[in-house]
């Protein structure tokens, strides 16, 4: 918390509520909401977010502008100077008491406050209200408040810089799929709708097993709650394929349950398909020392023919976001996608090259996605910066330190 002596000797140490006054809103402004944007005054509501959507209601605008919105139950704080209406009896509504207080000022002091929130507690009248703030003259006010808009500009136009980095990154990995398996990756020189040499259509029933290659989870009933042990062989869940994490999870079978259901076992190097939801076509690869165990109802179980395609180039041809298009197009299901039936999904296709150029692209790719996975990381690093930045900035701001 600031005090007297981390500010500037002149400056003075008042309470928030010397200097604002609140406004609670009534049922004249909290009313329902047509969400249409033909009139476009913004809905604000409670939350952190605060800007629901748009009205047509001309009634219980509030203009009596400018103003800091204030979540009573979250201490969320926005900076508002466009007529509005309000949602949430749970939000206060801030005006500066005189004329000799920039609210800018305040709203940028408040941004730098970390009160534990309690749900069933009004911060305003309990604790923000009589929290101190440094204050300044009104003309340092205003020099602070330009000299914080004008550093979080350069922030906000770097972090924008950033942004468009990352999403580049992630088309760059894409294309970079896309390239590798249509053979332009490995063959410079192919020409547009030709098959690189020795290249080939391949559906799915042609390149995994015979009868085991692609199997469904059991019907839920067959693996119920009261089946589990604490140790035995592991039940292998959607969550698996959805991290792409073998060694998750804490369900377990014994060995006659083991049995049973020997025909849904997976074995080092299958992979597993999340089969429903969103997050539908998540694969994983087991490795050597997974532990031996079943599929769930929610997974799909893929053993690939060796002789013909690499686990590895399977996984990242799967991956792709082309690929994974042809699933989610070919899904089940409205509210929730769930995969094709076995018997269409191994009627799906996948451009095979031979073994030795199946393990030059996956090299390829490897070693160019490990340069991509070192730049998001940086990238990742450089937009925590901004946001320490950003808190430094307000912090000198609010000691004098600033201007």
């Amino acid at each position: 918390m600031i005090d007297k002596k981390s500010i500037p000797r002149h400056w003075q140490l008042k309470k928030l509520d010397e200097f604002l006054i609140y406004i609670q809103p009534t049922p004249y402004i909290v009313e329902s909401i047509d969400y249409s944007d033909s009139y476009k005054t913004p809905v604000l509501t409670a939350g952190k977010s605060f800007i629901l959507g748009y009205t047509n209601e001309k009634n219980g605008i509030f203009d009596s502008l400018p103003v800091i919105i204030f979540d009573d139950f979250t201490t969320a704080t926005k900076f508002v100077n466009f007529p509005f209406k309000v949602k949430s009896s749970a939000m206060k509504i801030l005006k500066p008491k005189s004329e000799n207080v920039n609210l800018k000022f305040v709203f940028y002091y408040m941004q730098t406050l970390n009160i534990p929130t309690d749900t069933h507690k009004r911060f305003w009248i309990s604790v923000y209200s009589k929290l101190p703030i440094p204050i300044p003259t009104l003309p340092e006010q205003n020099l602070i408040v330009s000299k914080i808009e004008q550093l979080f500009s350069e922030l906000d136009n770097a972090r924008q810089q950033l942004e468009t980095a990352k999403q580049q990154l992630k088309v760059y990995r894409q294309s970079l799929l896309k390239w590798a398996f249509e053979g332009k990756l490995t063959n410079k020189n192919v020409k547009e709708g030709e098959l690189p040499k020795g290249w080939k259509y391949l559906k799915l029933k042609d390149i995994t097993l015979e009868k085991e290659g692609l199997r469904r989870g059991p019907f839920g009933s067959a693996i119920k709650k009261e089946f589990f042990v604490t140790n035995g062989y592991k039940v292998y869940e959607q969550g698996n394929a959805i991290n792409n994490d073998p060694y998750r999870g804490r369900y377990f079978i014994d060995e006659n349950k083991y049995q049973e259901l020997i025909n849904f076992s997976v074995l080092p190097s299958d992979l597993i398909v999340s089969c429903s939801g969103v997050t539908l076509g998540r694969i994983c690869e087991l490795p050597n020392d997974s532990k031996p165990g079943i599929i769930n109802q929610a997974l799909l179980r893929i053993r690939l023919k060796k002789e013909l395609i690499l686990n590895k180039y399977f996984v990242l041809h799967f991956r792709g976001a082309f690929f994974q298009k042809r699933i989610f197009d070919q899904s089940q299901g409205t509210a929730m996608p769930n995969l094709v039936g076995i018997k269409d999904f191994k009627e799906i296709d996948m451009l095979i090259p031979p073994i030795l150029e199946q393990e030059n692209i996956v090299s390829e790719i490897e070693s160019r996605l490990s340069v991509a996975d070192k730049l998001q990381e940086s990238i990742s690093l450089c937009l925590q910066q901004t946001e320490t930045l950003r808190q430094s900035i307000l912090k000198k701001a609010f000691e004098g330190k600033l201007v």
